[in-house]
């Protein structure tokens, strides 16, 4: 994929892109489903898709939290994955030296949360040409984000891309304050919206993050309505047993409905 911006924007209705998979690869074959499922809806709804599925998850509260199948093994379904389906895919990195080994199998490489202000990270990112999604920290304003985004222009890369994932409410749950949608678009890139991680619920006494997946209908129709660029959605067939961040994704089997509900309130704000 050698147009990532061009490819992210290129629905013959105007409809919004997505970054959907599972929060982290659990194995081949379950990667290989998901996306082939997700595509499927894609391709008949006009809506240019991006596999998303972590090679290695880091910010885990507890020592015993799973983490990955192996950073090569990971890398090399999602390899896989964007040649069967000739689709982009996404992944997160953590520090700087993951930036060079993730590129070769990946398009995008994107910066969690919680890092959004690591220039290292940020730079390394970007000196790979690949685009350097950022998401936006929990704890910064929107417009904060300029910075951010300026570090990896001036890197000499202009393919950047911003997420928008919630803001500390407390200390154990976010809110989306939609007006950032389009206070970061005007720094000149796509603007996504994290549904699913907005509705997590950090903080837990447990150790393992809680979240609110009954609410990911409301962010999502938000989010398209007030015309955020792209969407990003964790799904896996069965929340319940996943390995990673089951308490906020979207059940794979509700993705098609939403898609379709979604997609709708989009063609007819484009028809105003």
């Amino acid at each position: 994929m050698t147009d990532i911006k061009e490819y992210l924007q290129s629905s013959p209705t105007g409809n919004f892109f997505l970054l959907a998979g599972p929060c982290v690869i659990e194995g081949e074959q379950m990667a290989i489903d998901i996306a082939g499922q997700i595509k499927e809806v894609t391709d008949r709804l006009n809506i240019p898709y991006v596999f998303k599925g972590s090679y290695r998850k880091a910010n885990r509260s507890r020592l015993d939290s799973f983490t990955g199948i192996g950073d090569m093994k990971a890398l090399e379904i999602l390899d896989k994955v964007r040649k069967m389906y000739n689709i982009p895919v996404v992944t997160d990195i953590h520090q700087p030296e993951e930036a060079a080994l993730a590129a070769p199998f990946v398009d995008i490489l994107q910066i969690p949360a919680f890092l959004c202000r690591q220039t290292d990270l940020l730079l390394a990112a970007a000196r790979t040409g690949k685009m350097v999604n950022i998401k936006k920290g929990q704890f910064l304003a929107p417009g904060a984000m300029s910075h951010a985004i300026g570090k990896v222009r001036e890197a000499g890369n202009n393919n950047v891309a911003v997420t928008e994932r919630g803001t500390t409410f407390g200390y154990q749950d976010l809110i989306v304050d939609f007006r950032g949608v389009p206070e970061m678009q005007q720094f000149d890139c796509p603007v996504i919206v994290d549904v699913t991680h907005s509705l997590q619920q950090p903080n837990q006494s447990a150790g393992v993050t809680g979240g609110r997946p009954d609410m990911i209908e409301t962010i999502a129709r938000a989010a398209v309505a007030v015309g955020a660029d792209g969407l990003f959605i964790e799904t896996h067939p069965n929340p319940a047993v996943a390995k990673s961040d089951g308490a906020n994704m979207l059940r794979l089997e509700l993705l098609p409905q939403l898609l379709e509900r979604l997609t709708a309130i989009r063609l007819t704000i484009n028809n105003f």
